[in-house]
């Protein structure tokens, strides 16, 4: 039998819903801080679909990483509470599975304007 572990790597996601872009923006001058928690608890949930068509969800050992971009106006400092509302949504729905060491960015621009962007790394059984 298998019981082997591997990796599966997510790439950035971005708060795309029903093939729109939404909360585009800087934070919070643009998007407000809850619209930017809304915006990483989307990301949240288009990673978990990736992982679901990759392996899973239920072979998901661990989270073993999250990186949250946050695209930040001058002098806006609150990033880990943007990156929070997703980190909260993967142990909600993961549970122990779902606690995981996180960064959170803060950087000028991201792709096509959007407020935040979000990759992850977990560790899934074979």
């Amino acid at each position: 039998m298998g019981g082997g572990k591997a990796l599966v790597f997510v790439a950035g996601q971005v708060p795309l819903e029903d093939g729109q872009l939404r909360f585009i923006g800087r934070v919070p001058t643009e998007v407000s801080l809850e619209d930017a928690q809304a915006a990483a608890r989307l990301c949240a949930l288009n990673i978990l679909a990736q992982v679901e068509a990759a392996a899973g969800l239920d072979k998901v050992d661990v989270v073993a990483s999250v990186t949250g971009f946050v695209r930040s106006a001058e002098g806006f400092g609150e990033q880990p509470q943007v990156i929070n509302a997703a980190s909260d949504l993967l142990a909600d729905v993961l549970g122990d599975a779902g606690r995981h060491s996180r960064a959170a960015v803060g950087v000028s621009e991201l792709p096509r304007g959007v407020s935040v962007e979000i990759a992850a790394v977990f560790v899934v059984r074979t």
